[in-house]
């Protein structure tokens, strides 16, 4: 019978697999909600729309994440929907499932995912499509969109790689960009009331009402022509009543969606053990390469009173006794000196601990970083200067000099810090080896400083080193990426910089990434309908959990990649180390981030003159076209509101909350 418990025949398979708490389910915070929670028409139509929501991904990275999190509480408020939560499962997990046919089920009832009416993926990377494939191939859900039927949930994805939906186009029904809260209440309206009408037209009808929205991708009502040369001729609708592009969701005023309100608290050990805040969202720095800052304009900030009310709910529903202040830029907020000594004055005396993601160079300082260890908690620090020299620094957009963080990491260890990790990229557009050597010469000065300030030897300084690749909506879109076999030339040159200095390299830590999993990640951020074929051939072939590095296989991908498009004229260095030009149709030209093209264009041009833009919250408007086409505009304060500090009763380990 349809949304009825499977654990019984789960149940017996959880002794032979890894980590088996991870499939249980029951977290604190969860939901449960009756199948039937929206009750019967007057004919016994079906009025709940019931949502499955995955993050492709183990349980220990999928449940702390964000996104998902949010969509399951504002769904399950409706008296009308209810949502459950599915994740990735281990390949022992997966081999026993198809052993004893036992399908993908949800954590919290353990319904089958097919039962749902929608299965909905948030992707924040390109790696996790291999386990989408997993997923629906072991829900019965059949694996390209153009098979299933009327009994098949629709299979709808978001998240930050759903910007470009194409090369997953074939397995999936629908895409929605941007943000999800309103979105998704949006599209369970449009679901209620297909079922309130007795489902008309199956499927394809309700595909249809979504996309005439124009706020929903569906891949089927559109058509991909291409040049001789392999290049899009274009992308069309393929009906009327279709649009030519899809807008992204903004939700403009953050305090009217406090979400999470009650976290969800792993049982088994998770990436975060934290309760976390996202403080605000959008970012306009411009920095050339981030798609996140791109495609998450404007900013709009939560106000300091409705970061203090979250904290103090999320705490109270958790336990947990730390809070991460979330967004790209977390310093940048315009009240994050009031933030942070509110909420240390607030919760002063008590186990509770601040942290904040890494943070720009140019919006640290000692004051906001004693604030967050006042407890006297004092980890590492990490900076992101993103480029070795100035000159790359200019070409991204990334305006921080070398004084600049000399001078940080001077105060950090004078202030008594011992640890500072340093985030860089190689292979950016324009890089030469110089500008990637230049990283040494940084790191051994930072030594140097830490050092002479700290009066002792004892300071340590990471520098962690990642593969640039181009994504779209940026200005980089249009960028070649450097090969892997390049890349990889670059940092051996690096690390034999490094450690060949004797004064320095032993306190100097490195990590870096080879340039493989770049390559493939950049096939799949800039590819288009026909990559779909090169997913399916490695994950027939047993690609999984490809973000993981003892799972991924460079030769996998590669041989998946000759076979996929075999016949099409195009290989893995057109879709990576070409570059585009102006004219050229792009994969995802009909999802309308909001940035207007010639802008990005411009933009791109700028970043080979090495030309830097300002951040535009504080400057006037640079026209990227976010703005005036979202019909949005920037949120920020300061709101010149304070934080109550908290209330200590007793000895100090006991204490309470007055106010907001």
């Amino acid at each position: 019978m349809s949304g009825q418990s499977r654990f019984a025949d789960l149940e017996p398979l959880l002794e032979r697999v890894s980590k088996p708490i991870q499939y249980v389910g029951g977290e604190l915070n969860s939901t449960v909600k009756d199948w039937d929670c929206g009750g019967r028409g007057p004919g016994g139509e079906d009025l709940t729309t019931r949502w499955c929501l995955m993050y492709p991904d183990a349980y220990e990275v999928g449940v702390p994440n964000q996104g998902v999190m949010i969509l399951y509480e504002v769904l399950n408020e409706r008296d009308d929907a209810l949502a459950e939560r599915t994740y990735a499962v281990w390949p022992d997990m997966e081999a026993l499932m198809r052993e004893h046919e036992v399908p993908q089920l949800s954590v919290d009832g353990h319904r089958a995912v097919r039962d749902f009416d929608v299965f909905g993926l948030s992707f924040s990377t390109e790696l996790g499509y291999t386990n989408m494939l997993t997923a629906l191939d072991l829900a019965g859900i059949p694996l390209h969109a153009a098979d299933r039927t009327d009994d098949d949930p629709i299979v709808l994805i978001g998240g930050h790689a759903s910007f470009n939906p194409e090369p997953v186009a074939d397995f999936i029904d629908a895409a929605i960009v941007g943000d999800g809260e309103e979105a998704v209440l949006a599209a369970t309206d449009i679901i209620g009331a297909w079922k309130a009408q007795g489902s008309p037209g199956g499927r394809m009808e309700l595909l249809r009402r979504l996309a005439e929205t124009g706020g929903v991708y569906v891949p089927a009502f559109y058509d991909v022509s291409y040049l001789p040369d392999g290049r899009i001729q274009r992308v069309a609708p393929a009906e009327s009543g279709i649009p030519w592009r899809v807008a992204k969701h903004t939700v403009m005023d953050l305090d009217e969606w406090p979400y999470p309100k009650k976290p969800l608290v792993p049982l088994a050990e998770s990436v975060h053990e934290r309760m976390s805040v996202e403080i605000f969202r959008g970012c306009t720095r411009g920095c050339r390469f981030c798609q996140a800052g791109m495609i998450t304009r404007p900013v709009r900030e939560r106000s300091i009173t409705g970061i203090g009310e979250m904290v103090e709910a999320g705490l109270q529903a958790t336990g947990f006794e730390e809070v991460g202040l979330l967004s790209l830029s977390s310093a940048d907020h315009s009240e994050i000196a009031e933030v942070t000594k509110g909420l240390a004055d607030r919760y002063e005396g008590t186990n509770t601990g601040l942290s904040l993601p890494s943070t720009r160079v140019d919006a640290f300082n000692i004051d906001l970083a004693n604030e967050l260890t006042r407890n006297g908690r004092r980890s590492g620090l990490t900076f992101a200067p993103e480029g070795g020299s100035e000159r790359i620094r200019k070409v991204i957009n990334k305006m921080v000099t070398e004084d600049d963080l000399i001078a940080t990491v001077s105060a950090a260890y004078g202030a008594g810090w011992r640890q500072v990790k340093l985030y860089f990229m190689c292979g950016l557009p324009t890089e030469t080896d110089e500008d990637v050597l230049q990283i040494a010469e940084v790191a051994k000065r930072v030594i140097e400083t830490g050092r002479q300030v700290a009066g002792h030897n004892d300071i340590r300084c990471t520098v962690s080193i990642g593969g640039f690749v181009p994504k779209p909506h940026t200005p980089f879109q249009w960028a070649s990426q450097l090969s892997a076999e390049e890349t990889d030339a670059r940092l051996a040159k690096l690390r034999e910089a490094i450690r060949s200095d004797k004064r320095y390299g032993r306190s100097i830590g490195f990590r870096y990434h080879d340039g493989k999993p770049g390559i493939v990640e950049g096939l799949l951020s800039r590819g288009d309908r026909r990559i779909g074929r090169v997913i399916e051939e490695v994950w027939r072939d047993g690609g999984r959990f490809d973000g993981w590095s003892e799972h991924f296989s460079y030769e996998r991908w590669m041989a998946g990649a000759e076979r996929g498009l075999a016949g099409t004229g195009v290989d893995v260095d057109w879709y990576t180390t070409r570059e585009r030009g102006e004219s050229e149709v792009l994969p995802w030209d009909h999802i309308d981030s909001g940035l207007d093209k010639e802008w990005l264009w411009q933009d791109w041009l700028d970043a080979v003159d090495e030309t830097e833009v300002e951040d535009c919250r504080w400057t006037p408007c640079f026209d990227c076209g976010v703005c005036p086409q979202m019909g949005t505009d920037i949120e920020i304060g300061p709101t010149g509101k304070t934080l109550l500090p908290l209330t200590v009763l007793g000895s100090g380990k006991e204490s309470m909350v007055r106010g907001a």
